[in-house]
């Protein structure tokens, strides 16, 4: 049985049996049925449906927002900024696929050589519970658009959220079984990848999570694409405007209650300007407010579940007895739900959680350094490498450091990390690999076919 229970109270949404083996079987067959006469549909056929689909999120933002906040937690607002955000993914790749996936043409010593991009059947998806809504759509809408089908394994809290994604697409008039929730936990998941009509896995989750599917997928020689664990760096260099730096930190480390892979988690700041920065961000964090995710003055809702919070607070202690300094925050608070405050550790140093794991909740830390060198040398101190961000007023310099000196795959100026359906986004090094979103994104999952002809 899967439970989806509220975080803010502890209390029970609703439970779901869990589909049997033959059930889960069924299923699968079902839709490598559907993707024989879905792969043959035409671009302007798809993107009919898809903008349907952007149409339904957008219409029922609210309801949908609503869901997402009891089931997992997050503060309504960004709950339904979300549901916008997968109806722009949607309409993206309906307005584009049919571009990206033309033939393109390749001069040789043929009459004709180009290379087709062509559809591969059906792509497992297992995705967590911390944008229940984005993390699907985002592979969904350029997989359906690519002429494929989709299988999803959601996180077990948000099966409320899983179904409703799996009504969204057959709302808009797609087929029954070209995209179907399997509702099973995770246990179940080496049996569907090893499935023969599955063809393809993509998952968002945990580094450890990405391991297992990864191996489990490759020994049955099926492709992947992961975007795992993220430990942000966010350099703050002598010349950075602080204010714009502060709001950027804040809207980065935050959002979601900091439970983001691409969350803004260390703050690594020159010493000629830490005070000053310290201040600031000290102040702006005094002003966030937890509490009840439907109340459109809080900030910070609950986190998923209690034994997250709990993991959080360890780290914090942990980080706190080996030498980082706590300056507001870091209690468990006595009240009902995983609310956890807004935390600021400062002096943070290497050999500690704080600095060395991902600490996936509302928790920020200050890293000092001497110099810029410094600076980029303890940034890429990290087996992660998902995204980064630079402050500075020399652009010039920031857009060296971003493209050429921060490892990791997304890398922001004057800004705070974040995805964007017109741009690639995944990471490096333990974070993953393959690329999610633009042109990339709908390419990942096709065959790119060469085609020659003499």
């Amino acid at each position: 049985m899967l439970k989806s229970i509220n975080p803010s109270n502890g209390e029970l949404i609703a439970s779901y049996e869990e589909m049997t083996q033959k059930e889960v079987s069924a299923i699968i067959s079902d839709v490598n049925s559907a993707y024989q006469e879905w792969r043959q549909t035409s671009f302007s056929h798809r993107s009919k449906l898809m903008k349907n689909a952007a149409a339904n999120l957008q219409d029922r933002k609210e309801e949908l927002g609503r869901l997402m906040t009891l089931e997992m937690g997050k503060p309504f607002s960004q709950a339904v900024a979300e549901a916008n955000k997968c109806a722009s993914v949607c309409e993206y790749y309906a307005d584009n696929a049919e571009r990206i996936l033309a033939d393109q043409i390749i001069e040789t010593d043929a009459s004709k050589s180009y290379v087709a991009y062509r559809p591969i059947g059906i792509v497992f998806a297992v995705m967590p519970w911390n944008f229940p809504f984005w993390q699907v759509l985002r592979f969904a809408a350029p997989a359906l658009m690519a002429g494929n089908v989709g299988i999803l394994k959601h996180a077990s809290n948000v099966q409320g959220c899983a179904l409703e994604i799996e009504k969204i697409f057959h709302d808009a008039g797609f087929p029954k079984n070209v995209f179907r929730t399997l509702v099973i936990g995770s246990k179940n998941v080496k049996e569907v990848i090893e499935n023969p009509h599955v063809k393809a896995v993509t998952l968002t989750g945990s580094t450890p999570a990405g391991k297992a599917v990864a191996s489990q997928a490759g020994a049955v020689l099926k492709k992947t694409v992961l975007e795992l664990g993220g430990s942000d760096p966010y350099i703050i260099l002598e010349d950075a405007d602080l204010d714009q730096a502060i709001t950027a930190c804040m809207i980065g480390r935050f959002l979601n209650t900091g439970q983001s892979c691409i969350a803004a988690k260390r703050f690594i700041v020159v010493e000629s300007i830490l005070d000053e920065f310290r201040s600031k961000l000290l102040e702006a964090m005094k002003t966030q407010k937890w509490g009840d995710p439907f109340d459109e003055d809080v900030n910070i809702g609950p986190m998923v579940n209690i034994w997250s919070r709990d993991e959080v607070h360890e780290q914090v202690v942990a980080s706190i007895k080996k030498g980082a300094e706590l300056l507001v925050g870091g209690e468990v608070l006595d009240v009902e739900g995983a609310f956890y405050p807004a935390t600021l550790l400062d002096n943070v140093k290497p050999g500690m959680p704080a600095f060395d794991d991902e600490i996936f909740g509302p928790v920020a830390s200050i890293i000092p350094v001497n110099d810029e060198a410094e600076a980029i040398k303890l940034a890429n101190q990290t087996p992660f490498g998902l995204g980064g961000a630079v402050f500075t007023k020399d652009v010039e310099k920031g857009e060296r450091i971003a493209a050429n000196e921060i490892e990791a795959g997304c890398c922001f100026v004057n800004d705070f990390v974040r995805s964007d359906p017109r741009l690639p986004f995944g990471g490096i090094k333990e974070s993953g690999y393959g690329r999610e979103l633009s042109e990339a994104g709908i390419r990942e999952f096709t065959n790119m076919k060469t085609v020659y002809i003499r």
